[in-house]
């Protein structure tokens, strides 16, 4: 009888923040001013698979909510910065395009962009971030969010991180081993600009892979 081969077990990807990293951020973005009109932008950025997106959807849960739990007191928005990339080779037009829609919420406009279609490799149909009011947040979370075009948008910066090859293992786990190639290239590209950006060193809050202070 042949030996069965073991299912591989998924790499975790933690879905909740610690609540001290959660108290932390909120401390640096609540002292922080407004300087997207009257709304802060919280940006997290790092390299892929770190686990920017998990934590991203957790902040905006906390954010929405106040300290003790209650009901609903804050207007927050998640942003991907995966919408503005043009395919693999795109991440150096991303943070352009997002400064267009960020400009135009600052100026209190409908914020209107094209997301990118990966299935079909084009920008697809038009989206509307509706206008920004007093107090609220915009969550925008991916490689390129903590770029220097955007930094006069920012409130605060959070860098999350990973082991190289448990980002390679998370990221092949969720695409698929046939685009191994592509996801090594765009690991290439991001070195490149975060060396570029000086993303790191700019972040206000550093946390690893499990969304611990780092």
């Amino acid at each position: 009888m042949p030996t069965p081969v073991p299912t591989p077990v998924p790499t975790p990807v933690p879905t909740r923040l610690p609540d001290a990293t959660v108290a932390a951020v909120r401390r640096v973005l609540d002292a922080a001013p407004a300087r997207l009109g009257p709304a802060r932008l919280l940006c997290l950025d790092g390299p892929s698979g770190s686990g920017k997106t998990s934590a991203a959807h957790d902040l905006v849960t906390h954010l929405r909510t106040d300290r003790d739990g209650g009901g609903d007191v804050r207007d927050v928005r998640l942003l991907h910065v995966e919408d503005h990339y043009e395919g693999w080779g795109g991440l150096g037009g991303a943070p352009r395009r997002m400064a267009d829609l960020l400009t135009d919420l600052a100026e209190g406009r409908p914020g209107r962009f094209r997301s990118y279609d990966w299935e079909v490799e084009a920008f697809a149909d038009e989206q509307v971030v509706a206008p920004l009011g007093p107090g609220s947040v915009v969550v925008l979370e991916g490689v390129g969010a903590g770029a220097a075009a955007l930094r006069r948008f920012r409130s605060a910066l959070v860098w999350i991180e990973a082991p190289r090859a448990l980002r390679l293992r998370r990221g092949l786990e969720r695409d698929g081993a046939h685009l191994e190639p592509q996801l090594r290239a765009w690991s290439r590209s991001e070195d490149a600009h975060f060396a570029a950006q000086g993303t790191r060193a700019a972040a206000d809050l550093r946390l690893d892979a499990y969304g611990r202070s780092s």
